[in-house]
């Protein structure tokens, strides 16, 4: 792509917040001197999938709840935060990146998260669109390996060429997750869109903290099913 194409998705915006000083030294961190800019790609991947724990109980209706800075001091998020602050990483450290959004059914959803949201559908699922050696690459860092290894669903690894999307299937063969719906590419967070969207689908999350240990709930359900 031309250099002016690539250009809204280098620098920062309010969510994708590149330029904080947290942002930046976390980055420099974790790309280190790693040679080329694939090499770094899949560092600064593997730390926010990893370092950053996945906690959809977390969700929080705030605009400054979803900033890549917010993200990354709290060292937990859900599946859009991470995709932000994967994306404000990632320009950084000069690499274009954009966010991509999909609505999924999550077959493998826990009971208690199924019963507060009235569905297995996720709307807006956030993932990474990134700029590789002159075409886009998917790249999904939502669940960190620990809850991959509770929940026996098979890890999103990426690699800097092929797509990192959700498995359709788990370890054990069962349905997984399932896309259903297309919702586009993005400069940055369409915060109305999504706090609209969640509003009208998942009433819930307008009631404040709703407490749960999701980790341990996907850790018990998968013990029992193999019981």
């Amino acid at each position: 792509m031309p250099a002016d194409e690539l250009a809204p998705y280098l620098g920062p915006t309010a969510y994708i917040d590149g330029d904080h000083a947290d942002i930046v030294a976390f980055t420099a961190e974790t790309a280190g001197a790693a040679i080329g800019a694939h090499d770094r790609a899949l560092r600064l991947f593997y730390a926010v999938r990893d370092g950053i724990r996945y906690d959809p109980y977390a969700v929080e209706m705030r605009p400054e709840a979803f900033r890549a800075s917010t993200c990354l001091g709290r060292r937990t998020g859900f599946c859009v935060t991470k995709a932000v602050l994967l994306a404000a990483c990632l320009r950084a450290d000069g690499i274009p990146a954009r966010l991509g959004f999909a609505d999924v059914r999550n077959h493998l959803v826990t009971e208690r998260l199924r019963r507060l949201m009235g569905t297995d559908v996720f709307a807006f699922h956030g993932y990474t669109d990134v700029y590789l050696d002159g075409r886009w690459v998917k790249a999904t860092p939502a669940f960190n390996i620990g809850l991959c290894e509770k929940f026996r669903v098979l890890p999103l690894d990426f690699d800097g060429v092929n797509d990192s999307i959700f498995h359709p299937f788990d370890a054990d063969g069962r349905k997984h997750m399932e896309y259903v719906r297309d919702r586009g590419i993005y400069a940055d967070l369409p915060f109305d869109e999504i706090r609209d969207t969640f509003a009208e689908l998942y009433p819930y999350m307008s009631t404040g903290d709703v407490g749960g240990d999701f980790h341990a709930e996907a850790e018990a359900e998968a013990t029992s099913t193999t019981v």
